[in-house]
């Protein structure tokens, strides 16, 4: 009899597991209880929380990130300007001193040639001086000497005038000193050679002597 009481109670308790489980239109339910954890990400409402964190820790890295690769780029720009502006007043400069030296070149290139042809003006000026007497002669002399002058004119060349101004070393070499009464020393006072300048820029040196400090002065 008590065995017959423990079976029946058994199969009662099945029967009645069985029913709670199932649900009306034949879909399961659970019984047991679980944890609040456990029934919130079963509803959904955890799982999305944590997985919006989760989201918003990754945009955050990611903004992170793109600042630090567009502050890099950034510094490669300022680093690639500078060098762009740098390169080109380079170039600037290069291409200012090519034009210089293009145009001094044009200028300059006939200086040799004119060292030589002032040697034939020196030449011209001492047979004038030697045939002064002889007015023939002389006229033609002097229609020579100035068709030159007129070459020298044309092509920037000039003879330098010293006599009377202050002693320069870049156009003057002293080649001795003379005495001058009311001439202050230092100052040109006579020309042994004639300098010459080609466009401004000395290619002979006028031989001069300076005035010399007198006694009387």
């Amino acid at each position: 009899m008590a065995e017959f009481c423990v079976l029946l109670a058994r199969k009662t308790s099945n029967a009645f597991w069985r029913l709670l489980s199932v649900g009306p239109g034949g879909s399961r339910v659970l019984v047991r209880s679980s944890s609040k954890a456990a029934e919130q990400c079963s509803s959904g409402n955890y799982c999305h929380d944590n997985d919006n964190r989760e989201d918003q820790r990754h945009l955050v890295t990611n903004v992170r990130t793109l600042e630090m690769q567009a502050s890099k780029l950034e510094e490669q720009v300022q680093d690639l300007t500078e060098k762009y502006k740098k390169a080109l007043a380079d170039c600037d400069t290069v291409r200012k001193k090519t034009q210089k030296f293009v145009e001094d070149a044009k200028l300059f290139g006939i200086q040799s040639f004119c060292r030589d042809l002032v040697e034939v003006a020196d030449l011209l000026e001492q047979t004038a001086v030697e045939f002064e007497g002889e007015e023939r002669v002389s006229l033609r002399l002097n229609e020579i000497q100035s068709s030159l002058q007129g070459v020298f004119t044309k092509h920037g060349l000039e003879k330098m005038t010293p006599v009377g101004g202050q002693y320069d070393p870049y156009d003057h070499e002293i080649v001795c000193h003379v005495p001058a009464e009311g001439v202050q020393p230092g100052i040109v006072a006579v020309v042994r050679l004639d300098g010459y300048k080609l466009h401004g820029r000395t290619i002979r040196h006028a031989l001069v002597g300076t005035a010399l400090h007198t006694q009387e002065q």
